[in-house]
């Protein structure tokens, strides 16, 4: 069976840092996929936020962390990292990672089937 299994996430205070790791487990189809994180509020849309493709690995980020997220991916491992400096607390929030088969960098929520089940990021 096929799942995303995250770690990380945390309590950090504003200006530090934290590393989500995202594992995509059981994994045996196409080696052409890109995995994302994306984040959540209480009622709120799920935004996108880093996304990364394992074909040469391309990148994309949202607007509001450019310069202060990176996220990297491990293809022996099928593991995404997201590497979290600078943080504001507006960054707090559920942090998801999905993947999708394919080389389109969206962060879309749309554009992907399998999600991780969430972790806590809070920024005081």
């Amino acid at each position: 069976q096929v799942q995303l299994v995250e770690s990380g996430g945390g309590s950090v205070q504003a200006g530090g840092s934290l590393r989500l790791s995202c594992e995509l487990v059981g994994y045996r189809y196409s080696n052409v996929y890109c995995m994302a994180y994306f984040r959540q509020d209480a009622g709120k849309e799920r935004e996108g936020v880093a996304v990364i493709c394992s074909r040469g690995g391309t990148t994309k980020y949202a607007d509001s962390v450019k310069g202060r997220f990176t996220i990297s991916l491990d293809t022996a491992k099928t593991t995404m990292s997201l590497q979290m400096n600078n943080l504001k607390p507006e960054d707090a929030s559920l942090y998801y990672c999905a993947s999708r088969i394919g080389t389109m960098t969206s962060l879309n929520e749309n554009d992907y089937r399998r999600w991780g089940q969430g972790t806590q990021v809070t920024v005081s």
